[in-house]
């Protein structure tokens, strides 16, 4: 009698412990990585389309320019200007300096504002390429301003590049779970590897 007890009180424990793992382990401790905000989202980013105005001169301009890979843009009469990693009012003033220092202008305003700002999406998804970043665009948003996932894509393993550094993000579970869902930051790239299978 004694013996069946502790044998029932053992399978008893047994069955708790199993029940117990069970319900920790049902997914609902699955979560995306927390993906650092960079510091200022006012820097200029390579990808940026730009308008910068020259004015208070006797031919005022409006240039429509881009942010290329190196960070520079290209502007007449002083050529490529370093643009990423400034905001607009810092870089205002580098273009209104060098007009002058080039002897070009002796006197000139200088507007600069951001016209689009873009993140990339590429690999596994119907259209590759860019899309204009708003400030409510997440990574399943992307995909889905992408086309969707293709049919060989590893929706479980998109990899989310910010600042050089690389996150694995699960969009199936960013779709089931917005709060698991990240906000993208303009310059962020979105790639899909092929599954395997």
């Amino acid at each position: 009698m004694k013996f069946s007890l502790h044998l029932a009180i053992v399978g008893l424990a047994a069955m708790l412990t199993l029940v117990v793992g069970c319900s920790t382990d049902g997914g609902v401790s699955a979560a995306n990585p927390q993906i650092p905000i960079p510091v200022s989202t006012a820097q200029l980013r390579p990808g940026d389309s730009l308008t910068i105005a020259l004015l208070g001169v006797p031919d005022p301009t409006t240039n429509a320019v881009q942010i290329d890979d190196q960070g520079l843009i290209s502007l007449p009469f002083v050529g490529a200007l370093t643009a990423a990693g400034v905001s607009t009012a810092e870089l205002s003033q580098r273009v209104r300096e060098t007009y002058i220092a080039k002897k070009i202008y002796t006197v000139v305003d200088v507007s600069v504002s951001v016209t689009e700002r873009y993140v990339y999406v590429g690999g596994e998804v119907q259209h590759p390429g860019r899309i204009v970043w708003t400030p409510d665009l997440t990574a399943a948003k992307a995909i889905q301003s992408a086309g969707g996932f293709s049919l060989y894509a590893k929706e479980t393993a998109v990899n989310l590049v910010r600042d050089n550094k690389a996150y694995s993000i699960d969009v199936k579970l960013a779709q089931k779970n917005p709060s698991q869902d990240p906000r993208l930051m303009p310059g962020d790239s979105l790639q899909v590897s092929r599954s395997p299978f």
